[in-house]
């Protein structure tokens, strides 16, 4: 299988899987303990199905979403994902940019190799900034200082890691801090000879940008030090949103929220809308599937709130039963990270049009003309759901 020949969010990861070490894959693919969280968001979408109506007049659809004030391609975005230099070097701007060109939101993760700067560089419109709470508030004010400055669209703060998660897969392949290149890494690499030459070539272990300025020493593991001691940070309480939303005046998401009542305590702090997320499955074992909570949260905040589904999202049929639940919009990061690290840029923009695609054709099939006509009336429980 090649770029080409792949037709689908599953077939990238394919893709991936033979373009990466398995060290690498893993950390994409892998989640926390026994991975039933991972598992569970994928099976939430099978618990509902899709009703067709017939006869309707489909030959113009819309899928256009106008959300925070702007105008989308389509109700997808991409998730934060960190460190999304050590697949492939440049990933970060490589998604931007693809992002860009679907006209499609891309979240950049404060733990981003290249910098919100330099996405800001190469896609202003359509980039947003996700960032953390710190140990130290300095280094979060100054962040949100940075995407100020920088116009930034939307800024995200993630609050669903209050610890270290065990990721059993990053812990057994030897993925932690610090890294040592053992024989089985190193054995990995060789079987893996163009991803190993990419990743020399781009200097070895990048460097985590946004983090450059707080750190002392300038090289790769400094700053990846300095951002393992100011993150996860578990004495944060409410007040870290507080801070950022006394500090940040624009469009202002909360991402991490599964339970109704913190939705509800974000509404009240000021928070413009939430990322229902469960971390790709990657922080609670035992946490629900974001589409299982939709509603519950739906009925808290009511419909002045912007809800955006994280969490399991494979297809463009998914974002559909996620709008008809009472989302917004659906954001993903594995099938982005899978298409970058094995395709570059090229990969994250077909991965884009596929689930833009499907998302056309879903609508097209149960009589749908624009987002406005979904609804829950369009779905119907599995059997046995």
């Amino acid at each position: 299988m090649n770029l080409n020949t792949a037709v689908n969010a599953e077939d990238m990861r394919v893709l991936a899987r033979a373009a990466l070490p398995r060290i690498a894959f893993d950390f994409i693919d892998g989640g926390v303990a026994d991975e039933e969280g991972l598992a569970e968001n994928r099976a939430a979408f099978r618990r509902h199905r899709l009703v067709p109506r017939y006869l309707v007049d489909v030959s113009r659809r819309d899928q256009t979403l106008e959300i925070f004030g702007q105008r989308y391609a389509s109700p997808i975005g991409i998730s934060p994902m960190g460190i999304a230099g050590f697949f492939r070097p440049g990933a970060d701007l490589m998604l931007a940019k693809a992002a860009a060109e679907a006209g499609t939101p891309y979240i950049m993760s404060s733990a981003s190799c290249d910098s919100i700067e330099s996405a800001m560089a190469v896609a202003p419109d359509t980039t947003w900034f996700q960032i953390y709470g710190t140990k130290d508030p300095a280094i979060v004010e100054d962040l949100v200082r940075r995407a100020t400055a920088l116009k930034v669209k939307v800024l995200a703060l993630t609050i669903d890691t209050p610890v270290i998660a065990g990721r059993e897969r990053n812990i057994r392949n030897g993925f932690t801090r610090p890294m040592k290149l053992t024989p089985g890494i190193v054995l990995q690499g060789l079987m893996r000879p163009r991803w190993t030459l990419g990743y020399l070539r781009g200097g070895g272990v990048p460097t985590m940008q946004n983090w450059l300025p707080y750190s002392e020493g300038k090289d790769a593991n400094s700053v990846a030090d300095l951002y393992g001691s100011q993150t996860p940070a578990p004495g944060q309480t409410w007040e870290v949103l507080h801070l950022v939303r006394r500090l940040w005046k624009g469009p202002l998401l909360v991402k991490g929220v599964l339970h109704p009542e913190d939705a509800l305590i974000c509404a009240r702090a000021g928070a413009d809308g939430i990322i229902i997320s469960n971390h790709g499955g990657r922080q609670l074992d035992t946490a629900p599937a974001p589409l299982d909570v939709l509603g519950e949260i739906r009925a808290s905040v009511g419909d002045g709130m912007e809800l955006i589904v994280d969490g399991g999202i494979r297809r463009g049929s998914d974002v559909v039963v996620s709008l008809c639940l009472g989302a917004r919009m659906c954001t993903f990061g594995r099938p982005a990270m899978y298409a970058v690290a094995a395709a570059g840029q090229a990969g994250a923009a077909k991965l884009l049009r596929l689930m833009r695609g499907e998302i056309d054709a879903t609508l097209a099939q149960i009589g749908c003309t624009s987002l406005a006509e979904l609804g829950s009336h369009r779905l119907r429980p599995a059997a046995g759901g």
